[in-house]
């Protein structure tokens, strides 16, 4: 065997790289994956939200938050649950991004449905966009006080179309 101080250096590199590769892929693997977890406090009432996700960031001098990786939030506040790919808190502006099979569910069960959801916080709104080709989906529940009070006037029918010349 050949010692270690006379191994070219490219040989050494390759080596220390397996190595390394190794021990990554063991720890991937073998050790157990725990999901982070990120309270944020909002000044108004300091109400907590909450986010979970397999990795997370806080840029402390933008106040963004960056988490990855089978992001769920809660934000019992506004009675608020979601799911995600990825999702940005911004602090400063107040803002959710949401990207990456967005599933966003609220109490009374409306729900949003898209590729790329911002949740303005202060305005309590919801911008969705969709994957190209592809639509948002959303489904509100809504009361229809006509439905519970009486159920002997059936809807209106729809006239027949007339055929265009």
């Amino acid at each position: 065997m050949m010692p270690c101080y006379k191994f070219p250096l490219s040989k050494m590199r390759r080596l220390g790289l397996a190595l390394v590769l190794q021990a990554t892929l063991f720890s991937a693997v073998a050790l157990p994956k725990q999901l982070q977890t990120a309270t944020a406090q909002t000044p108004a009432g300091n109400r907590p939200l909450t986010i979970r996700s397999d990795i997370q960031e806080y840029d402390a001098k933008n106040q963004v938050i960056t988490a990855r990786g089978n992001v769920q939030m809660l934000y019992p506040a506004r009675q608020i649950q979601a799911t995600a790919s990825q999702a940005q808190y911004f602090s400063k502006e107040r803002r959710i991004d949401f990207s990456g099979n967005v599933y966003i569910l609220q109490q009374g069960g409306n729900s949003i449905r898209a590729e790329k959801v911002t949740y303005l916080i202060d305005e309590g709104r919801f911008v969705a966009l969709p994957q190209s080709s592809r639509q948002v989906e959303s489904i509100y529940m809504v009361e229809d006080s006509q439905l519970e009070t009486t159920n002997s006037t059936p809807a209106p029918k729809t006239p027949a179309l007339k055929p265009a010349n």
